[in-house]
């Protein structure tokens, strides 16, 4: 591999955090992320099951507090999408405080992933409809949903494209930004 192609591919890598609902995709978001661990992205955000099991009892400042650490550092907030997602309180919080971080974000399908039983589940509603960002342009709010992408990660093999994912994602993240500079979209 040329030095340029190494180089290339560092200042690639993004740091991620994963955000879907813990008690029932927790095996599902596993698979994606080891599969980043070996694209070379950071997984800044990702938690594992024990540290999640102490946070989760505790005070919801207490715990909106915790989730705002593991987001400090990350540029891309990858919404790993299953049954249940959009009814996660947490996860809603995890999509707006990074829109208003101005991370990029991404949804990804995961119902189709089998969970520790060998099971797949249902397609829930994209979290992604719920969240907003203001085009200052026009004077009206456009969907997070019709702004950034989403994909199947079994028929979209996310194995292969998770870091092409990731980084069209800060792209797109990167357009907005440069677009509010000129009276174009901010977050709310």
């Amino acid at each position: 591999m040329s030095d340029f192609r190494i180089l290339t591919e560092r200042l690639c890598r993004r740091k991620v955090f994963f955000s879907f609902d813990f008690d029932q995709d927790c095996s599902r978001a596993g698979v994606v992320r080891n599969s980043g661990l070996t694209k070379g992205i950071k997984n800044d955000g990702y938690v594992d099951k024990a540290e999640w099991e102490k946070v989760k009892y505790n005070s919801e400042a207490s715990i909106k507090s915790w989730i705002l650490r593991q987001l400090e550092g990350t540029s891309v907030t990858v919404v790993l999408i299953g049954e249940h997602t959009s009814k996660s309180k947490w996860v809603n919080f995890e999509i707006q405080e990074s829109i208003k971080r101005g991370n990029a974000l991404l949804g990804i399908k995961i119902h189709n992933i089998r969970n520790l039983y060998g099971q797949q589940s249902s397609l829930g509603q994209n979290p992604l409809e719920k969240h907003l960002i203001f085009d200052k342009r026009y004077g009206w709010e456009r969907n997070a949903l019709n702004i950034y992408k989403t994909y199947d990660w079994v028929y979209g093999n996310g194995y292969s494209n998770l870091g092409n994912w990731v980084n069209e994602a800060k792209d797109i993240a990167g357009d907005l930004v440069s677009q509010s500079f000129l009276g174009g979209l901010h977050y709310r």
